[in-house]
């Protein structure tokens, strides 16, 4: 569902590529010790040095499965794709929880999925419309509070269409098929990161209040430039609700004050994949009806999703594995 010229193509493939080639970093097991001894230090664990022994080859098995299920969902029918995708970024997930939570997995009640759905899907079922449920344990209630401290998430509830509609990447699609936007893009001069005025008006804000608002929902470290609505890229960290998009290397964030969310990208990622992989494997008929005839919107979405998680999802977690002890910043 994505069009580029043919230079742009080859620079996409290309930078897929290259997140894949920044994981053989990965592959030896001296580096990955001394990488995950670094990560245990900054816990402050006791056991640091036998931890780090411990889990340096589950990291580096975690990480050579989760790249074998991306290599064969890349050429994979998409009707088993999503199958694929999410068993891939599953084990993604589990080489970053051993960054954070040595003893992983601890016990059993870690190693479900954490989310159900319904099993069966009611007449007229529409994938929008559909839920995902947060249980209390598994592993996206685990990764959701030691990736990102982020608590007390059982029985949340959260609908495709609003999770679809906090990925930046599908934004212009969303421009194409409904005549409008769902994020707004900051401009990048010099480093700082320009917020339209507009965004002030869609949140019926001032300025003042806007800096605030945003402050607030971020958790702090924002640095503004002085009378200005701009921020300073150079000093700030940007969490959700801010968005990072990829393919355009802009932060953004929900046009609509109704969509703002501090849901981590991961997680959007994750609780959407799982609902996809849940469909292609138990909702046969519905999901060949929608590959086969494409009736309405819903397909360019669910395509268009895919192709955007099975790149992006590899290169948050790499980012999430070096920015945690300041080997790189966001570009």
């Amino acid at each position: 569902m994505f069009h580029f010229s043919n230079y742009s193509e080859v620079i996409f493939l290309l930078k897929h590529r290259e997140i894949w080639l920044q994981y053989s970093y990965f592959q030896s097991a001296s580096t990955v010790q001394f990488y995950l001894k670094k990560c245990y230090f900054y816990l402050d664990n006791a056991e640091a040095e036998r931890k780090s022994y411990d889990n340096c080859y589950p990291f580096m098995y975690y990480l050579e499965q989760a790249q074998a299920y991306y290599k064969q969902a890349s050429c994979s029918p998409f009707s088993i794709k999503p199958v694929l995708l999410f068993y891939g970024f599953v084990h993604l997930i589990k080489a970053g929880l051993l960054t954070v939570d040595p003893y992983y997995p601890s016990s059993t009640s870690v190693l479900a999925h954490g989310v159900t759905t319904r099993k069966k899907k009611k007449r007229n079922y529409q994938f929008f419309d559909d839920e995902v449920k947060i249980q209390k344990n598994g592993l996206c209630t685990h990764f959701a509070e030691k990736m990102f401290q982020m608590e007390y998430l059982e029985g949340e509830k959260f609908k495709m269409g609003d999770l679809l509609a906090l990925v930046p990447e599908l934004d212009d699609l969303y421009l194409f098929v409904h005549r409008k936007r769902n994020i707004i893009l900051f401009n990048n001069m010099n480093g700082n990161w320009h917020i339209p005025a507009e965004l002030a008006h869609a949140y019926h804000m001032s300025e003042e209040r806007l800096k605030y608002f945003l402050e607030e929902k971020n958790g702090g470290n924002i640095h503004w430039k002085p009378s200005e609505l701009a921020i300073d890229g150079n000093r700030s960290n940007l969490n959700p609700p801010f968005r990072y998009h990829l393919f355009k290397k802009l932060y953004g964030i929900n046009i609509s004050l109704e969509q703002i969310s501090c849901i981590p990208d991961l997680m959007i990622h994750y609780l959407l994949l799982y609902n996809l992989s849940m469909i292609a494997r138990y909702e046969t008929e519905w999901w060949f009806d929608l590959i086969k005839t494409a009736a309405d919107d819903t397909y360019p979405f669910i395509y268009t999703f895919l192709e955007i998680t099975e790149i992006k999802c590899p290169w948050m977690i790499y980012h999430f594995l070096m920015e945690k002890l300041g080997f790189l910043g966001k570009e």
